[in-house]
This record gives structure tokens, sequence and C-alpha cells, in this order.
């Protein structure tokens, strides 16, 4: 007798289920990346004097989910548009001084110190990105596989039953003698018959 066994799902993974999963164009999840950071960042610097272990922790799950809501078409974006979310959000923390200058090293001297949770995040972003890749490109495989064990796909087998058919048409047909080029191509001319 066999014995059948079950697997049951973790309650974490049940938890996750239940979490909206949106689909994100490149663009949109470049948007919801930058937008969020910049938010978190006002908040930082409201909250907690612009602290930059706040800022970094909180950037590292917008990185994972930047790459989890981008729509398969478009993974290859999730890696590029974090580091610029980052870059947007750590302006109003960056403590620059007055002027555009002073602004201007002020977010340099932001992105050089926090370099480290960038490229945390970036790493995060590229990680989940890629491991959506090749699980998108084994579901290719078995389908095609599966394709295969089936016969062939029906925009295969479609062109070679139609060349088939023709080919079957012109040999039950009889070409007249002296039909001339046409027959010879598998075309028969018919002749009307008079009453």
């Amino acid at each position: 007798m066999y014995r059948v066994r079950v697997r049951s799902v973790p309650p974490v993974v049940l938890a996750l289920r239940r979490f909206p999963n949106p689909r994100l164009t490149g663009i949109g999840a470049g948007l919801f990346a930058a937008l969020t950071m910049f938010v978190l960042a006002c908040v930082d610097r409201l909250l907690f004097d612009s602290s930059e272990l706040v800022y970094g922790l909180l950037f590292l799950p917008v990185s994972a989910l930047t790459a989890l809501w981008v729509r398969p078409a478009d993974l290859v974006t999730a890696p590029i548009s974090v580091p610029i979310a980052f870059a947007v959000g750590v302006f109003p923390i960056s403590g620059g001084s007055e002027g555009l200058g002073g602004q201007i090293m002020g977010l340099v001297t932001a992105l050089a110190v926090h370099a480290g949770w960038l490229y945390g995040g970036t790493l995060i972003a590229g990680l989940i990105a890629s491991v959506r890749k090749v699980r998108q490109m084994r579901a290719r495989r078995r389908y095609v596989l599966a394709q295969g064990r089936g016969g062939a796909p029906a925009s295969e087998r479609a062109p070679r039953s139609a060349a088939a058919a023709s080919s079957a048409v012109a040999a039950a047909k009889p070409v007249r003698a002296g039909a001339g080029g046409a027959g010879a191509a598998g075309a028969v001319t018919r002749r009307p018959q008079r009453p």
C-alpha cells in the first residue's frame, strides 16, 4: 500500500500569500521605490532626526518589494531603479548647507557614507530579480517540454497538414495530357462541358 504524504504549508507562507501582489511596469516600480523612499526619508527626518541606520533599514524592504512587484517582462529594471530611489530618498536627510552647491555636496557625501546600505539594497533587488528570472525560464522550459511530449505544437502541425492535404489532392486527381505547366505544378484546370 502506498502512503500519501501531504505537505503542510507553513503559516508564514500563508500570511505572505495574503499580501497584495501587484505587477508594476519598470517605470511604475521605479516611481514606487522613489516616492516610498522620499516619504520614508521625510518621516525619518521628522521622527528620528535623520538617522542613517533607520533610513538604511527601511531601504532594504523597499528594495525587496520593488523586485517582487515588478512584472516579469521588466525584471531587469529593478536593480537599476533601486539605487536611483535611494538617491532620491537620501536628499531630505543629507543635511547640506544653504545654496545649491551645498545641497549637492551634502547629497554626494550622504551617498558616500550610506554606500553600504545602497549596495545591500541593490544586491537584494538583483538577487530577487535573478531568482524570479530563473524560475520564469524553468517554467517556460517545462511548458515547451510538455508541448513536445503531446506532439508538435499546433503552429507546427498546421503547415504540415496543409501541405500533406494539398499533395494528397494533387495525387488523387489525374492530369490530362496537354495541360502544360499548370498541370505539372499540381493545379488542375477543367474545361466546361457542353450539354
